[in-house]
């Protein structure tokens, strides 16, 4: 065979040779070897014989690497954006849309993988390609053959990664013609949300769409290598035709043949993953499609995913270890690196420090109380705060609020707080001298102010935010207007959060469960009535349920919840006794579930991410209708599709259902929707 004895011959081979294996099977890479030797002849390059070996090296290496063939099955050699200087010489075949046409020179075509250059032949023989190229209109599909030359001297791109070659075209293929477009595709022009998701189609052939739904792709065949072949986790479908059960989010109702009985759309598949457990599967795991019957927001829909896990035999330490190292192997390789183990605080801390359960620690800005400095304070509302049995004054100190802070921007948060929580806020400026601008200016001694200033750090130049009263709702109006500080700051250019950073967090000891919001004389689950109470408080269960912490854990990335789960309630005893006694629950709608633990139900545990609000905040995409190929819009439709849709009277009969037309319609998505022609079968009120 063939040994090359020069540097700049064995770049010549690896260049064909790596061309070669990406394109054909292991046994006809020798019918490269031709091509070899002919490259070296011509430029009078030595060659001597036998590399069979580093052949196959060559081929192990670029198998062993797993690199994707992006190009097998495809009537094309090569993808747009993967074409380098190595390809110079080259005949190739590409496929894609006509991006921008250029002076009756150029034309730059985009697939997938990103753009190139193409070259339209300046001479009368091939007139025909300059014509068929540029009288083409904008994302047209095309397909072109030609050669790869080098750009001459000075017309390089750097900011494109094929901008120093083009192909010069020999032969276009007209593929489709596209007619006039809503939009332009380009990342540069502004569209609104509703006519990206109008025609979405168009929209996810952006640059940014195209990279946040491969990401995605990545990340979740990454998850699934972890779970499955590193950790032996098993992949198992659940049921998406559920039965109602208590409490929890509302759930979608789908219609049987049966006369009055419904199937549900499950908001989890946690019964089911639970029930495996009891099965044995032992470690189980799922991408899986959750439901929930509620308006659109930035970061959830009406449909989602979940990454879905159990495991029998675990402990709460032994989730979080799993999640963890799944978070770090699926890792996108250009986001940086990400350390483990995540730090951890309890509910009862973020609360205190934070004001919120998923705090956001890229900043620091943290609650104090500053309650001792006013005990004997002759202040009225702080006195009268105090007096409280759970009565507290706390403040925030916001670096550099007072010089960026306006007037209007102050009056806001107060009154928003007001209407939120309840709670007055008082504001404290330090102008650039020391001095105080406050109500409290003249209220307080020199000495207090000193001792303030000194509890919170506070300098010339920042604001101080106080709020007093009861400790929840102190908290939580100061955790708000931390967020809105932040983002007040961040509008004025200031930096307070690195966009580039990913702080993830634990939140544990949650408490079990919460005061009902329309009945707080009666209880309802924090989270899910399956979740187990934590073991030092088992026995408050039955005396003092409102003080029982639960073993549920959040995991939380950059002030967002990204993924929440427990360790269950394993015993059929203790699940009756929750449902029955501490949620007043029927029972029966759960029979199965308290069966199936009453038949050797392991210990079991587990945990859901979200991997819609998970990958938009490792884009950065601002919703995760970005990171979801057909969203749904605010009000939970389907613009493209005009989905939800009316269906005539005659398909509902079957169903044992008919629709009752409220006398006005309302507007839904700024248009007034129409009654079917079918649908005057229907029973009209």
């Amino acid at each position: 065979m063939l040994v090359i004895m020069s540097c700049r011959i064995s770049n010549i081979v690896h260049k064909i040779l790596v061309s070669s294996i990406r394109r054909e099977s292991t046994n006809t890479i020798s019918n490269s070897l031709g091509l070899v030797r002919k490259k070296c002849v011509r430029l009078s390059l030595p060659i001597v014989s036998n590399t069979t070996q580093w052949i196959s090296t060559d081929h192990r290496l670029c198998s062993q690497k797993n690199m994707p063939d992006q190009n097998s099955f495809a009537s094309r050699t090569h993808a747009c954006g993967e074409m380098r200087c190595t390809h110079i010489g080259e005949q190739v075949t590409i496929c894609g849309w006509i991006q921008y046409q250029r002076h009756g020179l150029f034309v730059i075509l985009r697939d997938f993988s990103g753009l190139i250059q193409i070259l339209i032949p300046q001479d009368a023989s091939a007139g025909h390609l300059k014509k068929t190229l540029y009288d083409l209109p904008l994302e047209s599909v095309v397909r072109v053959t030609g050669n790869v030359v080098p750009r001459p001297p000075g017309q390089e791109n750097s900011e494109m990664p094929t901008g120093e070659i083009e192909v010069q075209a020999r032969d276009v293929e007209v593929l489709n013609i596209c007619k006039k477009l809503p939009f332009e595709i380009k990342d540069f022009v502004k569209k609104s949300e509703a006519l990206r998701m109008q025609y979405r189609y168009l929209d996810l052939r952006s640059v940014q769409m195209q990279y946040n739904l491969r990401l995605r792709s990545r990340m979740v065949m990454k998850m699934k290598e972890y779970l499955c072949n590193l950790h032996g986790f098993v992949d198992v479908e659940t049921p998406t035709l559920f039965k109602r059960t208590p409490g929890g989010a509302k759930e979608f109702v789908v219609p049987s043949r049966e006369p009055g009985r419904f199937y549900s759309l499950p908001q989890s598949p946690q019964q089911f993953k639970q029930l495996l457990m009891v099965a044995g599967i032992d470690r189980y795991f799922q991408v899986a499609r959750c439901y929930r019957d509620e308006g659109s927001k930035p970061d959830r829909q009406p449909e989602f995913t979940q990454v879905d896990i159990e495991m029998s035999f675990v402990d709460q330490a032994g989730i979080r270890k799993l999640i963890e190292g799944l978070i770090q192997y699926s890792w996108p390789e250009d986001k940086g690196q990400i350390g483990v183990p995540f730090p951890s605080i309890t509910y009862s801390e973020a609360m205190q420090y934070y004001g919120i359960d998923k705090p956001d620690t890229r900043f620091e800005w943290k609650i104090i109380d500053i309650s001792e400095g006013f005990r004997n304070t002759d202040i009225g509302f702080l006195r009268d705060a105090l007096s409280k049995p759970e009565g507290s004054v706390r403040a925030i100190c916001v670096p550099d609020g007072a010089k960026h802070l306006k007037s209007k921007d102050i009056e806001f948060l107060r009154k928003d707080s007001r209407a939120q929580f309840n709670q007055e806020v008082t504001v404290v400026a330090l102008k650039p001298d020391g001095t105080w601008k406050s109500p409290l200016s003249k209220l307080l001694t020199e000495e207090q102010k000193h001792l303030l200033c000194q509890a919170t750090q506070a300098k010339a130049g920042d604001l101080l935010l106080l709020t007093a009263g009861e400790h929840e709702p102190v908290c939580r109006a100061l955790g708000k207007l931390r967020l809105q500080c932040a983002e007040l700051l961040e509008s004025r250019g200031v930096a307070v959060r690195d966009s580039s950073a990913f702080h993830f967090l634990w939140v544990v000891d949650f408490p079990l469960f919460l005061p009902k919001e329309d009945e707080p004389d009666k209880l309802e689950s924090a989270h899910h009535p399956f979740t187990a109470p934590h073991p030092q408080d088992a026995l408050l269960l039955y005396t003092q349920p409102d003080k029982v912490r639960s073993q549920h854990y959040d995991l939380v990335l950059n002030g967002s919840e990204i993924g929440g789960g427990s360790i269950r309630i394993h015993n059929a005893e203790l699940q009756q006794y929750v449902l029955e006694k501490i949620l007043k629950e029927d029972k029966r709608l759960l029979s199965h579930l308290i069966e199936a633990l009453d038949s050797g139900a392991p210990p079991h545990g587990g945990i859901a991410l979200g991997l819609d609000r998970f990958i938009a905040i490792i884009v950065g995409a601002p919703s995760i209708r970005d990171v979801i190929a057909f969203p749904k819009s605010y009000r939970g439709r389907d613009l493209m599709s005009n989905a939800p849709d009316f269906v005539a009277a005659e398909d509902l009969v079957p169903y044992h259902i008919s629709v009752a037309w409220p006398a006005v319609s309302q507007e839904a998505e700024g248009e007034q929707p129409e009654i079917p022609a079918s649908g005057k079968g229907f029973n009209h009120t």
